[in-house]
């Protein structure tokens, strides 16, 4: 009797209304577009769709503001959806493959909000020349590599806009730089390799303004591992004020991609978020001098490929592969530098450039003055006789570096780091047909460049002579 029962009722549902059959379709065509609406399928999860779930939801709680446990299902949706428009993916509210594996991408920890936007009340220094600190190194890189990573990523922010950078040792600092493992005591914890690379603070007191980078990544200056450069001048954009960009170019798009930092250059979209903070630099193109008028320089160096060329208060810089001359302001580079610079000189293999000025020597790395500077020139081993230098070169080829005092010059060896016994001699000796006095000296392509006078000699070491007599502002596109 009873399995008649049941087989009446199902006879009785078989043979229903048409209406019944397609109230019915509807319904179940209801449940799939919930289940699709949802964003996981219907029915039980897979190990796999718990793991992704569990995932996003950690990953939306750091960058989406996603409250987590307790929070209604659309509002997970919401913020998938949030996530998928600003990467620029088919907004589904799925966690599709393609979803997942942009969240799996390493990326800076602060949270995404939208196009070159800034941090909530558009936080901002509210001065120009900033300091900054390097607390720490990583033991994946040289210290001279770390120092070179960060000072280029400096320099990328500092070409656009009026801010200078200048690095301290001895002070705490706007912007505090360091590398650190997990949870180091600023509620943010890093998360082990890959995921987030560094993070850092929006401009202000204390915290504000630092950078940290994860200790558990392998840092390095080229295209292996994560590139510290790339990701210290991101983070920077954050000190600065800036906020994410979803721009997939943008210097600020929140995933890491590597790109060569001997041709980088700041997109667009990074110039115009900073500039809508801080205004655009004034820094003119303008021909150093009238080609007529008689100048003299008090120094003239290479650094790196440009060549500088100093006189009073000023600079000026000629890029490598590049014809306009930039006009600065030594104080606008290097507050600590004294004006009228007397010599300079560059030492390519220790990378490092000397700047003297009376009895005191200066030495640079690239574009920062290094700890413990300035010192005495007479620890180069100059007599209490010397006290100011006229001009300064460096010869790769003989490891000497020439110091001009007067009608006399001075070898130093840079490998024993002492004065040569002969020393001094007479220009006129070691330099024939260059004249009794230098005033500046820079090396360039083999040969010296001697400004004596309103004469500019190129000077063959080798031979021992004068090849060329130039014109003294020929390197100024006279």
């Amino acid at each position: 009797m009873e399995s008649q029962s049941k087989a009446g009722s199902f006879r009785t549902e078989a043979v229903g209304t048409k209406e019944l059959t397609s109230a019915m379709e509807s319904c179940v065509l209801f449940l799939l577009c919930i289940a699709c609406t949802m964003g996981f399928p219907a029915g039980i999860l897979t190990d796999t769709e718990k793991h992704n779930e569990a995932f996003a939801k950690e990953y939306l709680k750091k960058f989406y503001r996603f409250e987590g446990e307790g929070t209604s299902r659309s509002a997970l949706l919401d913020k998938i959806q949030k996530m998928q428009n600003f990467f620029g993916l088919e907004v589904t509210a799925r966690l599709n493959e393609e979803t997942i594996d942009v969240m799996k991408q390493p990326r800076c920890g602060v949270p995404d909000i939208a196009r070159f936007s800034t941090f909530s009340g558009n936080a901002v220094w509210k001065k120009k020349d900033l300091t900054y600190r390097i607390l720490n190194y990583t033991p994946d890189m040289t210290r001279n590599d770390v120092d070179r990573a960060i000072e280029k990523a400096f320099k990328v922010w500092s070409d656009v806009v009026p801010l200078t950078f200048t690095r301290i040792y001895d002070r705490v600092s706007d912007i505090e730089m360091l590398f650190a493992y997990r949870d180091h005591k600023d509620s943010l914890p890093f998360d082990g390799p890959s995921g987030i690379l560094a993070h850092a603070f929006a401009p202000g007191d204390n915290i504000g303004g630092d950078v940290h980078f994860d200790e558990d990544e392998r840092w390095t200056s080229g295209s292996a591992g994560t590139n510290l450069f790339l990701v210290a001048a991101h983070e920077l954009g954050h000190s600065l004020g800036l906020d994410h960009s979803n721009d997939p170019n943008a210097l600020m798009y929140p995933t890491y991609h590597y790109i060569n930092p001997n041709t980088f250059q700041l997109p667009q979209d990074d110039i115009n978020g900073i500039h809508s903070l801080y205004g655009t630099k004034e820094n003119p193109i303008v021909p150093i001098i009238n080609c007529q008028e008689q100048i003299s320089f008090d120094a003239v160096t290479t650094l790196r490929g440009d060549i500088l060329f100093f006189k009073n208060r000023s600079f000026w810089r000629k890029t490598a592969g590049k014809s306009e001359i930039e006009q600065h302001e030594i104080s606008s580079f290097w507050p600590s530098l004294p004006a009228d610079i007397d010599a300079a000189y560059e030492n390519q293999k220790k990378d490092q450039v000397l700047l003297f000025k009376g009895t005191k020597y200066w030495v640079l790395r690239g574009y920062t003055v290094q700890e413990g500077f300035p010192k005495n020139i007479y620890e180069l081993g100059f007599p209490l006789t010397v006290t100011q230098i006229d001009a300064a070169v460096h010869d790769d080829e003989t490891g000497r570096t020439y110091f001009f005092i007067n009608d006399r010059y001075w070898s130093y060896n840079e490998e024993t780091s002492q004065m040569d016994k002969e020393s001094p001699q007479r220009i006129s000796k070691g330099f024939p047909g260059v004249g009794n006095k230098v005033e500046a000296a820079f090396r360039s392509n083999g040969m010296l460049y001697l400004f004596s006078g309103n004469q500019q000699y190129e000077f063959s070491t080798t031979n021992r002579k004068v090849t060329r007599l130039l014109k003294y502002t020929s390197w100024l596109n006279c």
